[in-house]
């Protein structure tokens, strides 16, 4: 069915205006950014600056660490998508071409656990990695990351496997292939959109994780980026505006150009996990 003009303005209109809504925070927070403090403290505010400034950046990066604290998250986060992807891949296997009852009940348990607060479950993760003397570490934070992570992404990798025909590991397996060939040859480059968009997410979620960072790290060397931003805000809750904004500008920025560059393999890997065969 052809759809009327009318109709179709309609929904571009529609679509505009989504997009205008998603934006708005992220060009609000650059046109802060360049702002020098007289407009930010104006009660009458302005989209575009009147005089930008760089110095709300210079100012960022000599108040605090910010690519040291940036180093210790692309650490913690890439950790947590590697781990998190390597753990999730075979178990997604299972559960898809095992459809028992502990398949099913593993199913379920992943979508349960994604309802649980992080307040719940804070005092139990202190408690191992107190006793792990993982506490105040990159590697007790990646460890927490890949637990909570793991749920996600078994659950999004399991409709992936299962949007692989069965019939393409039937037939190498009558072509004498054995079940860890047929995996590597066959499953595993047809399920790569789906690994490299699981753990693209993994790795987002990572990124911008503050309350466990808050929580298990103490020592400033080891703080990530989102604890580190919250150090531009004064003890009185008077936030240094800024430097704010020009630190939280950089810090959204890895999360948008890896999105920007592999958007057609993540879209590919979601359509792929959609489809059943």
């Amino acid at each position: 069915m052809r759809t009327r003009p009318a109709a179709r303005a309609g929904q571009y209109a529609a679509l505009l205006a989504y997009l205008i809504f998603l934006a708005f925070p992220f060009l609000w927070l650059l046109s802060t950014a360049f702002k020098p403090p007289r407009e930010l403290g104006s009660l009458h505010p302005t989209w575009i600056p009147h005089h930008p400034t760089r110095g709300n950046f210079r100012q960022a990066f000599d108040e605090q660490p910010l690519l040291h604290a940036a180093l210790n998250s692309l650490l913690a986060a890439l950790g947590a998508a590697v781990v998190a992807v390597l753990i999730a891949t075979p178990m997604a296997y299972v559960v898809a071409r095992h459809r028992t009852w502990p398949a099913r009940a593993a199913s379920g348990w992943v979508v349960v656990s994604q309802a649980f607060p992080f307040v719940l479950i804070i005092i139990p993760l202190f408690l191992v990695l107190k006793r792990l003397r993982l506490i105040d570490s990159l590697a007790g934070l990646t460890l927490v990351y890949v637990v909570w992570s793991l749920p996600f992404a078994l659950w999004m990798l399991v409709g992936y496997v299962r949007a692989v025909p069965v019939e393409l590991e039937e037939a190498a397996a009558v072509d004498g292939a054995g079940r860890l060939r047929t995996l590597v040859s066959v499953t595993a480059p047809l399920l790569a959109p789906g690994i490299a968009a699981t753990a693209l997410f993994a790795f987002v979620t990572a990124w911008n994780e503050f309350f466990f960072a808050l929580v298990l790290l103490k020592s400033p060397g080891n703080q990530t980026l989102p604890v580190v931003l919250t150090h531009f805000i004064g003890a009185e809750g008077v936030a240094d505006l800024g430097p704010l904004a020009a630190a939280a500008f950089l810090a959204t920025l890895p999360s948008l150009v890896v999105f920007a560059l592999l958007q057609r393999r993540i879209i590919g890997g979601l359509i792929a996990g959609a489809v059943k065969s």
